[in-house]
């Protein structure tokens, strides 16, 4: 079994900075990409941000220049340093990874429990 859990949600004002984590944990062989997805209310999930193992990334154009994603390949986390959040940043954050593992053997996308980031104006 793998598993994703996150951290670093929370409430701030617009302007303003969050940093979120995310650990992979379990009978991990190895990790191809990991990213950052995010889902507002009413809306449909989408990729915030994306890095593969050796550090190639990819950014929605609606964060690009604010947003950072990073990576330990060591530890197995993610991570997704968030600065000049907007309003509309506002959605529940969750962590995705492309595990290759060890029993079962197989490759598999595993996600997170998700986080709540809010952004108020």
């Amino acid at each position: 079994q793998v598993q994703l859990v996150e951290s670093g949600g929370g409430l701030v004002q617009a302007g303003g900075s969050l940093r979120l984590s995310c650990a992979a944990s379990g009978s991990i062989s190895s990790i191809n990409a990991m990213g950052w997805y995010r889902q507002a209310p009413g809306k449909q999930r989408e990729l915030v941000a994306a890095i593969t193992s050796a550090g190639s990334t990819n950014y929605a154009d609606s964060v690009k220049g604010r947003f950072t994603i990073s990576r330990d390949n060591a530890k197995n986390t993610v991570s997704l340093q968030m600065n000049s959040l907007k309003p509309e940043d506002t959605a529940v954050y969750y962590c995705n990874a492309a595990v290759i593992s060890i029993i079962p053997v197989r490759v598999a996308d595993y996600w997170g429990q998700g986080t709540q980031v809010t952004v108020s104006s």
